[in-house]
């Protein structure tokens, strides 16, 4: 199939981490550890959650399935990331290129989904604690883990089926460590302002209001709080600051790139970084050592495995 600007494209060509030999080498060292430590991290938690019956509530059946989702997350980019720092050609295949953006959406997706539904879990357990188990119920909570994948999905396909047909051409490189919705749509041969728009309603503008709504959902729960029992205000706040911390590091860098995807925030690497790679290991670390009885827990789990060796 051919172009006005040249023969249809097969592969991309990264470009995001071009450079000085040693400072790739460096980066592929660091991602590395910072890759095994997010996958064993977030193993760790849902191992830990799926054991301890001590565990077996809504908030840390949550919290597993939010440690699946960065796992999933960081894996649709990091270890082909890792692998291009040690490459001379860096480059993806149109088809691995349009699977790693609907992977990265889906997953994106179905997490931005689960914040949400962690801040109502939240707010059942605060302001209504007589009826959180009734409210938060096996049932619901299936339900909103179903909803959160189907979001994912529907948020994925509706984007991807726009893109994949799009006519590439003779432009085929990608300023980014990944491929991406903004960036892939600028190199097309066709007229996409439409598709522009339509992405950021779709990624950014969602991103922007659910991350506003969570903040105020967030200020709603403690403002209760404060009026009903000010006593336990400070308890409230330790229990609510790291999901606060863990919904702005997720849709800090989600508003940049994609509510002014084709500027100059759409090609940053450091955003593109912290959002794949980053994010996913800072979730746990932040549950985890914000969070007494997931500690315990674990130490427990440590035990019980050294005593079996």
């Amino acid at each position: 199939m051919d172009y006005e600007n040249g023969s249809a494209v097969t592969e991309f060509i990264l470009v995001g981490f071009s450079g000085n030999w040693q400072l790739q080498i460096f980066f592929f060292v660091t991602f590395t550890l910072i890759y095994g430590a997010t996958v064993v991290g977030n193993i760790l938690i849902i191992v830990t959650v799926a054991a301890n019956s001590a565990l077996h509530s809504p908030m840390y059946f949550l919290l597993g399935n939010l440690s699946f989702l960065d796992m999933c997350l960081s894996t649709v980019t990091t270890p082909k990331m890792i692998s291009d720092l040690l490459a001379a050609h860096k480059s993806i295949s149109f088809q691995g290129c349009m699977a790693q953006m609907f992977f990265m959406h889906f997953f994106g997706g179905a997490e931005m989904t689960l914040l949400i539904v962690m801040a109502f879990d939240r707010y059942v357990a605060i302001c209504k604690p007589l009826h959180y188990r009734i409210i938060m119920s096996h049932r619901l909570l299936n339900r909103f883990i179903i909803l959160s994948w189907t979001i994912g999905f529907i948020h994925t396909m509706s984007q991807m089926a726009l893109t994949v047909n799009l006519p590439f051409c003779g432009h085929n490189i990608i300023n980014n460590i990944f491929c991406d919705l903004p960036l892939v749509i600028k190199l097309a041969c066709i007229e996409t302002y439409t598709l522009e728009l339509f992405v950021i309603a779709d990624s950014g503008l969602l991103s922007f209001i659910s991350f506003f709504l969570l903040l105020v959902s967030y200020t709603v729960i403690l403002l209760i709080i404060k009026h009903k029992s000010p006593g336990s205000l400070s308890k409230a706040l330790s229990t609510l600051s790291a999901h606060i911390i863990v919904v702005t590091l997720f849709f800090g860098p989600c508003i940049f790139i994609y509510a002014w995807p084709f500027g100059s925030f759409a090609s940053n690497t450091t955003l593109a970084v912290f959002y794949t790679v980053i994010t996913p290991l800072l979730n746990p670390i932040i549950y985890t050592l914000r969070n007494q009885e997931m500690k315990k827990a674990m130490r427990k789990l440590w035990i019980q495995q050294v005593s079996c060796t």
